[in-house]
């Protein structure tokens, strides 16, 4: 078997019984799952599922009130955000938060920053420890770019772009991080049809790379055809979990969410 092959096979992400309560609330109850190097895997369900919760307590957002998450092999259940960020998880939000007012390549290294930065004086007099850092994220952002056909674009104030142009630019700083697993909160949201096509793209180059790429989206044309594996929510549960064509097959996604009529 070849190298890629086996490492597609490696577990990146797990979670064992995640749950969430908020007062007599249950958002999140009991969700198992796993995701491996080079999968793409959505997440979806209704709206008040409890997708944003679950990608909440990954990414260190939310802490859980039981359950387990594994990263590569270590428990994290209660590791902060920039925690699991050094530990090679990476995520964008639904409403970007990008700086407007900077350009690509800027907003890049933002992301490739891996936050113990240089000393304050090498910074103050631009010498020695300072370039040094400099250089590195530029050209880990560089490479992130180049991965997802932006580099002509590195010049450019991000406030200038289109929004879906914006959706790859945080995707791409996102992977900036040198990130293993990467978390997508409803890139698709207010895309036009040309502009998902560039993101399925995008997200593709995100799997040729080896990345896990975990996806909450409620564009189901999107999800079924680019999809590895599906994991369907109802009500903070797991009620399915399989391929694309065996969760649409599936009579209580169907009931729950599809509403018998196909994606």
């Amino acid at each position: 078997m070849s190298v890629v092959l086996e490492t597609r096979k490696t577990v990146v992400l797990e979670t064992r019984g995640l749950t969430k309560t908020f007062g007599g609330l249950t958002a999140v109850n009991a969700v198992s799952l796993s995701v491996r190097a080079g999968e793409a895997f959505a997440v979806i369900g209704p709206n008040g599922a409890g997708k944003s919760t679950f990608l909440n307590l990954l990414s260190g957002l939310t802490p859980p009130t039981d359950g387990e998450i594994h990263l590569n092999g270590a428990p994290v259940s209660h590791s902060p955000a920039h925690g699991l960020r050094a530990r090679g998880m990476a995520r964008t939000f639904q409403n970007g938060r990008l700086f407007a007012r900077l350009s690509v390549l800027e907003n890049v290294m933002v992301g490739a920053c891996p936050g113990e930065g240089s000393r304050l004086i090498d910074i103050v007099l631009r010498r020695g420890s300072y370039n040094r850092w400099q250089a590195e994220l530029s050209a880990r952002a560089e490479k992130s770019l180049k991965a997802l056909d932006l580099w002509d674009l590195r010049d450019s104030a991000v406030g200038s772009l289109p929004f879906g142009m914006q959706r790859n630019v945080e995707i791409a700083r996102a992977l900036a991080a040198d990130a293993q697993i990467v978390l997508l909160d409803e890139p698709a949201a207010g895309l036009n049809s040309a502009e998902r096509v560039a993101l399925v793209k995008t997200l593709n180059a995100l799997k040729a790379q080896g990345l896990a790429v975990v996806l909450i989206e409620h564009d189901m044309s999107l999800v079924m055809a680019w999809s590895d594996r599906i994991a369907v929510l109802n009500f903070g549960e797991k009620i399915a979990e399989g391929t694309p064509s065996e969760v649409r097959a599936d009579a209580k996604v169907i009931e729950a969410y599809l509403g018998g009529v196909d994606a």
